[in-house]
């Protein structure tokens, strides 16, 4: 390829389109603490996700530590090994410790048959992730934390503008945090939100975003700074401009790739699990044994050809040396997402990526010794 391809690359609305939300900024002179921008965004992104209340962050991961602590979780919390860092470090910041339980072999989510075998009297809630923007199995998971009195909330970094049967994923759970950095479907540039049910909560989470501060002379709770700027606030705006288009690029794309790679061996494209409204925010696939090349093979192979696909999630957070010391680290009780993180690579996909080059992608995983 003349240009290299990376595994996803940020959607840019026109600049000039851009310049008119920094104009009013400008004019208004507030930069950020709940502008009329942060504001906006707020209310139109509860109405585009179809959820309730939505209380904005600058990153997804200051959105899951406040989420936490919001909360008040304590003690264990189950969660996935197959996932980005920030979903155990969130834990860990916290003072809480992770407990790993392996994942569904088709959805490659949390795998709540596995969940009630990791549960002790110091289990205080669950953290799935909707994996690749796929539903968990979030009616088997809400009945296991209805049993055990336990909290759940919802890794959704990856799921903006996902869709079940019942409206949004996002509402699932006690809460939901979602990610909004530079290579997710839907970006500020970096930022970050969390779900909320209702008002009480939602103020309850702005106090803690904000240093715990009522008004000039009360702070109610140890809070961080976790407010989302009013630049960062007039991206998403313009960008919610933009999403249909957006979403309508991806999955394109995804199809194009179905098309091309349905009957390659030893290829697998990870299926769906039960959205009625896919964002298509990954591309992955699973390198089989049936396939000429190792997964690591494929991917240096598509990288000498100016390809730079990721395994995403290898290794697993489990292996880690702030985690693998940890019983429930162990691979032996995680023999799913260890044999999934062998196996996985994501391929190339972002609204720009043209259809030649979809094609040059294909064809090299199609025929890999030819090149």
């Amino acid at each position: 390829m003349k240009e290299p391809i990376y595994v996803t690359q940020p959607y840019l609305p026109p600049l000039e389109e851009f310049t008119e939300y920094l104009q009013k900024i400008w004019d208004d002179k507030r930069l950020t603490n709940n502008g009329p921008m942060h504001q906006k965004l707020e209310n139109e992104l509860c109405e585009y996700l179809g959820v309730p209340e939505i209380a904005l962050f600058n990153n997804g991961t200051i959105a899951l530590l406040t989420a936490l602590q919001a909360l008040r979780i304590t003690g264990e919390v189950i969660t996935t090994p197959y996932s980005f860092v920030a979903t155990a470090h969130s834990l860990l910041w916290n003072g809480i410790s992770p407990v790993f339980v392996d994942i569904n072999p088709d959805t490659l989510n949390l795998d709540p048959k596995k969940i009630e075998a990791a549960i002790t009297p110091h289990t205080s809630a669950i953290m799935p992730v909707h994996c690749y923007g796929n539903p968990c199995d979030v009616k088997a998971i809400q009945e296991i934390a209805d049993n055990y009195n336990l909290k759940v909330i919802y890794d959704a970094a990856h799921a903006f503008g996902v869709q079940d049967e019942g409206g949004s994923v996002l509402r699932h759970g006690d809460l939901s945090a979602i990610s909004f950095h530079a290579t997710k479907v839907f970006n500020t540039f970096e930022g970050g939100a969390i779900v909320c049910p209702d008002a009480k909560t939602k103020q309850r989470i702005n106090n803690l975003k904000n240093f715990g501060i009522v008004d000039e002379v009360t702070v109610v709770a140890p809070g961080i700074n976790g407010k989302m700027s009013e630049v960062n606030a007039a991206f998403g705006l313009l960008q919610l401009q933009h999403i249909e288009h957006v979403l309508a690029s991806r999955k394109e794309i995804a199809q194009l790739y179905g098309e091309y790679l349905s009957s390659v061996s030893g290829i697998t494209v990870v299926p769906h699990s039960g959205q009625t409204v896919s964002n298509h925010a990954y591309y992955p696939i699973l390198v089989g044994e049936e396939y000429p090349l190792t997964r690591d093979e494929l991917y240096q192979k598509l990288k000498d050809n100016g390809i730079f696909g990721r395994r995403y999630f290898y290794p697993l957070i489990s292996e880690f040396s702030m985690y693998r010391g940890m019983p429930s680290a162990a691979p032996e009780n995680l023999p799913v997402a260890s044999g999934v993180a062998e196996k996985i690579l994501c391929l190339p996909i972002y609204p720009t990526l043209d259809h030649l080059a979809i094609e040059k992608i294909s064809d090299i995983i199609a025929n890999p010794h030819s090149f």
